[in-house]
Protein backbone atom coordinates (compact mmCIF):
# COMPACT_ATOMS: atom_id res chain seq x y z
CA UNK A 1 0.00 0.00 0.00
CA UNK A 2 1.11 3.48 -0.68
CA UNK A 3 3.27 5.04 2.15
CA UNK A 4 3.39 1.80 3.83
CA UNK A 5 7.30 1.39 3.79
CA UNK A 6 7.73 4.72 5.36
CA UNK A 7 10.57 3.76 7.88
CA UNK A 8 10.94 5.16 11.23
CA UNK A 9 13.01 8.66 11.84
CA UNK A 10 16.03 6.62 13.47
CA UNK A 11 16.76 4.73 9.95
CA UNK A 12 18.62 6.28 7.45
CA UNK A 13 16.28 5.84 4.38
CA UNK A 14 16.68 3.78 1.47
CA UNK A 15 17.92 5.58 -1.35
CA UNK A 16 18.67 4.50 -4.96
CA UNK A 17 19.29 6.15 -8.45
CA UNK A 18 18.15 5.65 -12.00
CA UNK A 19 20.44 6.33 -14.30
CA UNK A 20 24.31 5.67 -13.90
CA UNK A 21 26.21 7.77 -16.53
CA UNK A 22 26.43 11.21 -18.19
CA UNK A 23 24.65 13.80 -14.63
CA UNK A 24 23.20 11.11 -13.35
CA UNK A 25 26.54 10.10 -12.23
CA UNK A 26 26.88 12.92 -10.53
CA UNK A 27 23.82 11.86 -8.00
CA UNK A 28 25.33 8.38 -7.70
CA UNK A 29 28.64 10.63 -6.33
CA UNK A 30 26.11 12.30 -3.99
CA UNK A 31 24.65 9.39 -2.44
CA UNK A 32 27.58 7.57 -1.98
CA UNK A 33 28.69 10.41 0.31
CA UNK A 34 25.46 10.74 1.85
CA UNK A 35 25.61 7.17 2.84
CA UNK A 36 29.23 7.63 3.93
CA UNK A 37 27.99 10.14 6.33
CA UNK A 38 24.84 7.70 7.48
CA UNK A 39 22.20 10.15 6.53
CA UNK A 40 21.11 7.94 3.89
CA UNK A 41 21.28 3.80 2.99
CA UNK A 42 22.40 3.94 -0.82
CA UNK A 43 20.96 0.54 -1.65
CA UNK A 44 21.37 0.37 -5.54
CA UNK A 45 21.07 1.89 -9.36
CA UNK A 46 19.30 1.02 -12.00
CA UNK A 47 20.01 1.58 -16.03
CA UNK A 48 19.35 -0.26 -19.02
CA UNK A 49 22.53 -0.42 -19.66
CA UNK A 50 25.24 -1.97 -17.47
CA UNK A 51 26.60 0.51 -15.31
CA UNK A 52 30.27 1.54 -15.76
CA UNK A 53 33.47 0.23 -13.90
CA UNK A 54 33.08 3.84 -12.10
CA UNK A 55 29.55 4.04 -11.48
CA UNK A 56 29.51 0.38 -10.04
CA UNK A 57 32.56 1.49 -7.34
CA UNK A 58 30.58 3.92 -5.81
CA UNK A 59 28.47 1.08 -4.67
CA UNK A 60 28.70 0.57 -0.95
CA UNK A 61 28.82 -3.17 0.25
CA UNK A 62 25.23 -5.02 -0.11
CA UNK A 63 24.51 -2.75 -2.63
CA UNK A 64 23.44 -3.69 -6.22
CA UNK A 65 23.05 -2.59 -9.66
CA UNK A 66 19.71 -3.53 -11.49
CA UNK A 67 18.89 -3.66 -15.04
CA UNK A 68 15.74 -1.49 -15.20
CA UNK A 69 13.42 0.63 -12.68
CA UNK A 70 11.09 -2.27 -11.96
CA UNK A 71 13.55 -4.94 -10.95
CA UNK A 72 15.21 -2.09 -8.51
CA UNK A 73 11.88 -0.82 -7.18
CA UNK A 74 10.95 -4.60 -6.44
CA UNK A 75 14.44 -5.97 -5.20
CA UNK A 76 15.35 -2.84 -2.95
CA UNK A 77 12.09 -1.19 -2.31
CA UNK A 78 13.34 2.42 -1.41
CA UNK A 79 12.33 5.20 0.76
CA UNK A 80 13.84 7.57 -1.77
CA UNK A 81 14.54 7.58 -5.63
CA UNK A 82 16.65 10.03 -7.89
CA UNK A 83 15.43 9.63 -11.39
CA UNK A 84 17.84 11.16 -13.54
CA UNK A 85 17.21 9.23 -17.13
CA UNK A 86 16.75 10.96 -20.69
CA UNK A 87 13.79 13.47 -20.24
CA UNK A 88 11.21 11.35 -22.37
CA UNK A 89 11.14 8.89 -19.63
CA UNK A 90 11.09 11.39 -16.24
CA UNK A 91 7.05 10.34 -16.63
CA UNK A 92 7.14 6.40 -17.02
CA UNK A 93 10.55 6.04 -14.73
CA UNK A 94 8.73 8.73 -12.18
CA UNK A 95 5.37 7.27 -12.00
CA UNK A 96 6.60 3.88 -11.38
CA UNK A 97 8.37 5.08 -8.68
CA UNK A 98 5.35 7.44 -6.82
CA UNK A 99 3.31 4.29 -7.31
CA UNK A 100 5.99 1.97 -5.31
CA UNK A 101 5.52 4.58 -2.86
CA UNK A 102 8.98 6.03 -2.90
CA UNK A 103 9.75 9.64 -2.54
CA UNK A 104 10.60 11.06 -6.11
CA UNK A 105 13.49 13.28 -6.58
CA UNK A 106 13.30 14.03 -10.49
CA UNK A 107 16.14 15.67 -12.93
CA UNK A 108 15.49 18.24 -15.05
CA UNK A 109 13.94 18.98 -16.92
CA UNK A 110 11.30 17.83 -14.75
CA UNK A 111 8.32 16.59 -17.80
CA UNK A 112 7.58 17.95 -21.41
CA UNK A 113 3.98 19.34 -21.45
CA UNK A 114 1.19 19.41 -18.73
CA UNK A 115 -0.13 16.06 -19.07
CA UNK A 116 2.96 14.90 -17.76
CA UNK A 117 2.83 17.43 -14.74
CA UNK A 118 -0.98 16.45 -13.85
CA UNK A 119 0.10 12.85 -13.79
CA UNK A 120 3.03 12.99 -11.73
CA UNK A 121 1.22 15.43 -9.67
CA UNK A 122 -1.67 13.12 -9.27
CA UNK A 123 0.36 10.07 -8.41
CA UNK A 124 2.48 12.32 -5.86
CA UNK A 125 -0.90 12.85 -3.96
CA UNK A 126 -2.25 9.39 -4.34
CA UNK A 127 0.61 7.89 -3.07
CA UNK A 128 2.04 9.96 -0.11
CA UNK A 129 4.86 11.02 -1.61
CA UNK A 130 7.10 14.20 -1.91
CA UNK A 131 8.31 15.05 -5.28
CA UNK A 132 11.50 17.57 -5.72
CA UNK A 133 12.83 18.81 -9.23
CA UNK A 134 16.45 19.02 -9.65
CA UNK A 135 16.73 22.72 -10.42
CA UNK A 136 19.65 23.04 -8.52
CA UNK A 137 19.26 27.40 -8.30
CA UNK A 138 16.18 26.78 -6.21
CA UNK A 139 18.72 25.86 -3.37
CA UNK A 140 19.94 28.91 -3.47
CA UNK A 141 20.34 31.53 -0.56
CA UNK A 142 20.10 34.26 -2.83
CA UNK A 143 16.10 33.51 -3.59
CA UNK A 144 14.89 34.44 -0.28
CA UNK A 145 17.16 37.56 -0.27
CA UNK A 146 15.49 38.51 -3.27
CA UNK A 147 12.07 37.79 -2.32
CA UNK A 148 12.56 40.19 0.68
CA UNK A 149 13.79 42.72 -1.29
CA UNK A 150 10.72 42.52 -3.62
CA UNK A 151 8.16 42.04 -1.07
CA UNK A 152 9.33 45.16 1.08
CA UNK A 153 9.58 47.46 -2.09
CA UNK A 154 13.31 48.06 -2.36
CA UNK A 155 13.15 47.46 -6.00
CA UNK A 156 9.49 49.24 -6.23
CA UNK A 157 6.67 47.18 -8.20
CA UNK A 158 8.22 44.12 -10.44
CA UNK A 159 7.94 45.27 -14.65
CA UNK A 160 9.35 42.05 -15.56
CA UNK A 161 12.04 39.66 -15.32
CA UNK A 162 14.42 38.55 -17.64
CA UNK A 163 16.67 35.80 -18.40
CA UNK A 164 19.74 35.37 -20.58
CA UNK A 165 22.59 32.72 -21.56
CA UNK A 166 25.01 32.24 -24.74
CA UNK A 167 27.47 29.02 -24.51
CA UNK A 168 29.33 26.78 -27.04
CA UNK A 169 28.53 23.31 -27.80
CA UNK A 170 30.58 21.46 -29.99
CA UNK A 171 29.18 18.68 -32.58
CA UNK A 172 30.30 16.06 -29.80
CA UNK A 173 27.42 17.55 -27.73
CA UNK A 174 24.89 16.86 -30.18
CA UNK A 175 26.44 12.98 -30.39
CA UNK A 176 26.31 11.97 -27.46
CA UNK A 177 22.99 10.44 -27.73
CA UNK A 178 20.64 9.51 -29.64
CA UNK A 179 17.90 12.11 -28.57
CA UNK A 180 20.33 14.96 -28.52
CA UNK A 181 19.08 18.41 -30.04
CA UNK A 182 15.30 16.52 -31.30
CA UNK A 183 12.17 17.28 -31.13
CA UNK A 184 10.73 14.16 -31.51
CA UNK A 185 12.42 10.19 -31.29
CA UNK A 186 10.44 7.39 -32.40
CA UNK A 187 6.93 8.95 -32.12
CA UNK A 188 7.91 10.43 -28.41
CA UNK A 189 8.48 14.33 -27.78
CA UNK A 190 11.89 14.84 -26.39
CA UNK A 191 11.66 18.74 -26.89
CA UNK A 192 15.53 19.45 -26.34
CA UNK A 193 16.26 22.67 -27.14
CA UNK A 194 17.91 25.54 -26.28
CA UNK A 195 15.51 26.97 -23.56
CA UNK A 196 13.94 23.64 -22.55
CA UNK A 197 17.12 21.97 -21.69
CA UNK A 198 20.56 23.57 -21.52
CA UNK A 199 18.63 26.88 -20.24
CA UNK A 200 15.71 25.20 -18.20
CA UNK A 201 16.76 26.73 -15.31
CA UNK A 202 17.13 30.26 -16.61
CA UNK A 203 13.30 29.66 -18.04
CA UNK A 204 12.14 28.01 -14.59
CA UNK A 205 14.47 30.60 -12.33
CA UNK A 206 12.77 33.23 -13.60
CA UNK A 207 9.62 32.56 -13.47
CA UNK A 208 9.94 31.41 -9.85
CA UNK A 209 11.64 34.67 -9.02
CA UNK A 210 8.72 36.44 -10.99
CA UNK A 211 6.12 34.89 -8.48
CA UNK A 212 4.53 33.03 -11.21
CA UNK A 213 6.31 29.78 -11.67
CA UNK A 214 2.72 27.73 -10.12
CA UNK A 215 1.26 29.34 -12.48
CA UNK A 216 -0.55 29.03 -15.87
CA UNK A 217 0.62 30.96 -18.74
CA UNK A 218 -2.13 33.25 -20.79
CA UNK A 219 0.38 33.54 -23.23
CA UNK A 220 3.25 32.59 -24.59
CA UNK A 221 5.49 34.17 -27.98
CA UNK A 222 8.35 32.07 -29.60
CA UNK A 223 11.12 32.83 -31.76
CA UNK A 224 12.98 29.52 -32.57
CA UNK A 225 15.96 29.16 -34.73
CA UNK A 226 18.38 27.21 -35.27
CA UNK A 227 22.24 27.67 -37.21
CA UNK A 228 22.91 23.54 -37.10
CA UNK A 229 20.88 21.31 -39.11
CA UNK A 230 19.37 19.59 -36.19
CA UNK A 231 15.51 19.46 -35.37
CA UNK A 232 15.54 21.37 -32.48
CA UNK A 233 16.42 25.14 -31.78
CA UNK A 234 19.83 26.14 -30.86
CA UNK A 235 19.04 29.97 -30.32
CA UNK A 236 15.61 31.26 -28.58
CA UNK A 237 13.96 33.36 -27.60
CA UNK A 238 10.20 33.55 -25.50
CA UNK A 239 7.81 35.80 -23.53
CA UNK A 240 5.78 34.31 -20.63
CA UNK A 241 2.65 36.98 -20.45
CA UNK A 242 0.22 36.09 -17.19
CA UNK A 243 -3.63 37.34 -16.05
CA UNK A 244 -1.35 39.41 -13.47
CA UNK A 245 2.36 39.44 -12.39
CA UNK A 246 5.30 40.56 -14.01
CA UNK A 247 6.51 39.40 -17.73
CA UNK A 248 8.87 36.76 -18.26
CA UNK A 249 11.65 37.45 -21.44
CA UNK A 250 14.45 34.62 -21.55
CA UNK A 251 16.91 34.85 -24.35
CA UNK A 252 19.44 31.76 -24.68
CA UNK A 253 22.02 30.37 -27.92
CA UNK A 254 24.12 27.19 -27.94
CA UNK A 255 26.11 29.19 -30.67
CA UNK A 256 28.13 31.62 -28.74
CA UNK A 257 31.37 32.55 -29.39
CA UNK A 258 32.55 31.97 -26.00
CA UNK A 259 30.80 31.20 -22.90
CA UNK A 260 28.42 33.32 -20.79
CA UNK A 261 27.59 32.86 -17.17
CA UNK A 262 23.53 32.88 -17.49
CA UNK A 263 21.70 34.95 -15.32
CA UNK A 264 18.16 36.43 -14.13
CA UNK A 265 17.29 40.00 -13.87
CA UNK A 266 14.73 41.27 -11.86
CA UNK A 267 13.33 45.08 -13.47
CA UNK A 268 12.02 47.14 -10.76
CA UNK A 269 10.24 50.62 -11.03
CA UNK A 270 12.93 51.79 -8.63
CA UNK A 271 15.85 49.54 -9.20
CA UNK A 272 17.24 45.93 -10.22
CA UNK A 273 18.42 42.94 -9.25
CA UNK A 274 20.53 40.28 -10.85
CA UNK A 275 21.27 36.62 -10.11
CA UNK A 276 23.71 34.90 -11.53
CA UNK A 277 22.32 31.35 -10.98
CA UNK A 278 24.76 28.35 -11.32
CA UNK A 279 27.82 30.52 -9.49
CA UNK A 280 24.58 31.62 -6.41
CA UNK A 281 26.13 35.04 -6.90
CA UNK A 282 22.64 38.19 -6.33
CA UNK A 283 23.46 41.83 -7.10
CA UNK A 284 20.76 44.00 -5.37
CA UNK A 285 20.98 47.65 -7.32
CA UNK A 286 24.68 46.71 -7.85
CA UNK A 287 25.60 45.68 -4.34
CA UNK A 288 27.17 42.54 -4.05
CA UNK A 289 24.98 40.26 -1.37
CA UNK A 290 27.08 38.21 0.52
CA UNK A 291 25.55 34.19 0.75
CA UNK A 292 26.01 30.94 2.07
CA UNK A 293 26.30 27.96 -0.64
CA UNK A 294 23.32 26.99 -2.14
CA UNK A 295 21.49 23.82 -0.37
CA UNK A 296 21.65 20.25 -1.94
CA UNK A 297 18.14 19.50 -2.94
CA UNK A 298 18.72 15.96 -2.48
CA UNK A 299 19.74 16.86 1.11
CA UNK A 300 16.45 18.89 1.31
CA UNK A 301 14.55 15.84 0.42
CA UNK A 302 15.87 13.31 3.07
CA UNK A 303 15.26 16.44 5.65
CA UNK A 304 11.70 16.96 4.44
CA UNK A 305 10.85 13.33 4.72
CA UNK A 306 11.87 12.91 7.89
CA UNK A 307 10.25 16.52 8.78
CA UNK A 308 7.97 17.66 5.98
CA UNK A 309 6.29 20.59 8.21
CA UNK A 310 9.43 22.39 9.39
CA UNK A 311 11.66 21.49 6.20
CA UNK A 312 9.36 22.15 3.32
CA UNK A 313 10.89 21.20 -0.74
CA UNK A 314 12.81 23.47 -1.97
CA UNK A 315 12.34 22.67 -5.72
CA UNK A 316 8.41 20.82 -5.36
CA UNK A 317 7.26 19.95 -8.90
CA UNK A 318 4.27 22.16 -7.98
CA UNK A 319 6.70 24.99 -8.55
CA UNK A 320 7.03 23.51 -12.17
CA UNK A 321 3.62 24.33 -13.92
CA UNK A 322 4.59 27.61 -15.84
CA UNK A 323 7.23 26.16 -16.73
CA UNK A 324 6.09 22.59 -17.87
CA UNK A 325 3.50 24.77 -20.37
CA UNK A 326 6.44 26.97 -21.90
CA UNK A 327 8.21 22.84 -22.49
CA UNK A 328 4.97 22.13 -24.43
CA UNK A 329 4.48 25.26 -26.43
CA UNK A 330 8.24 24.77 -27.79
CA UNK A 331 7.01 21.24 -28.65
CA UNK A 332 4.00 22.67 -30.48
CA UNK A 333 5.58 25.20 -32.33
CA UNK A 334 6.86 25.38 -35.87
CA UNK A 335 10.20 23.82 -36.72
CA UNK A 336 12.69 26.44 -35.77
CA UNK A 337 13.45 28.99 -38.73
CA UNK A 338 17.31 28.79 -40.32
CA UNK A 339 19.54 31.67 -39.28
CA UNK A 340 20.91 32.64 -42.47
CA UNK A 341 24.67 31.38 -43.40
CA UNK A 342 25.72 35.16 -43.50
CA UNK A 343 25.41 35.68 -39.73
CA UNK A 344 27.13 32.09 -38.91
CA UNK A 345 30.25 31.39 -38.87
CA UNK A 346 32.40 27.52 -37.58
CA UNK A 347 34.67 27.31 -35.11
CA UNK A 348 37.13 24.41 -33.69
CA UNK A 349 37.36 21.37 -35.56
CA UNK A 350 36.58 17.53 -35.49
CA UNK A 351 34.45 16.78 -32.18
CA UNK A 352 35.30 20.40 -31.17
CA UNK A 353 33.44 22.13 -34.35
CA UNK A 354 30.51 24.34 -33.61
CA UNK A 355 28.50 27.06 -35.16
CA UNK A 356 29.14 30.96 -33.46
CA UNK A 357 26.53 33.00 -34.89
CA UNK A 358 27.57 36.71 -34.65
CA UNK A 359 26.83 38.77 -31.59
CA UNK A 360 24.71 36.57 -30.31
CA UNK A 361 25.87 36.98 -26.77
CA UNK A 362 25.21 40.50 -27.01
CA UNK A 363 21.64 40.17 -28.04
CA UNK A 364 20.35 37.66 -25.41
CA UNK A 365 22.10 40.35 -22.75
CA UNK A 366 19.76 42.81 -24.45
CA UNK A 367 16.98 40.93 -24.77
CA UNK A 368 16.80 40.45 -21.03
CA UNK A 369 17.70 44.26 -20.46
CA UNK A 370 15.49 45.30 -22.63
CA UNK A 371 12.51 42.30 -22.04
CA UNK A 372 12.18 42.22 -25.35
CA UNK A 373 12.27 39.27 -28.33
CA UNK A 374 15.34 39.01 -31.07
CA UNK A 375 12.62 40.73 -33.70
CA UNK A 376 11.56 43.59 -31.61
CA UNK A 377 15.35 44.51 -31.39
CA UNK A 378 15.45 44.73 -35.09
CA UNK A 379 17.80 41.83 -35.36
CA UNK A 380 18.48 41.14 -39.06
CA UNK A 381 17.47 37.49 -39.01
CA UNK A 382 14.55 37.53 -36.36
CA UNK A 383 11.04 36.94 -37.51
CA UNK A 384 7.64 37.38 -36.00
CA UNK A 385 7.13 35.43 -33.16
CA UNK A 386 4.58 32.31 -32.66
CA UNK A 387 2.51 33.06 -30.18
CA UNK A 388 0.28 30.63 -28.21
CA UNK A 389 -2.73 31.87 -26.22
CA UNK A 390 -3.21 29.69 -23.27
CA UNK A 391 -6.35 30.86 -21.94
CA UNK A 392 -8.40 28.61 -24.42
Amino acid sequence: MPGSRRRTVADPPKLAVVGTSGYAFSYLHRARILHDEGVVRFAGMADVHPPSAAAAALLPEGAAAHVGVDDLLHRCRPDITVVATPPHAHVRVGGAVLRAGSDLLLETPPVLDLSGFTTLSRLAAESGSACQTGFQSFGSRALPVLRAAIATGKLGEVAGVGAAGAWIRTDAYYRRNPWAGRRWLDGEAVVDGALTNPFSHAVATALLVGGVAARDPAEIALELYGARDIEADDTACLRIRFDDGPEIVVAASLCAEQDHEPYVVVHGRQGRAKFWYKSHRLELNDERVVLGEPADLLRNLVAHRRDPVGTPLLAPLAGTRAFASVVEAVRDAPSPARIPAGWVRTAGEGAGRHPVVRGIGEEVAVAADRLALFSELGVPWASRPKVADRTG
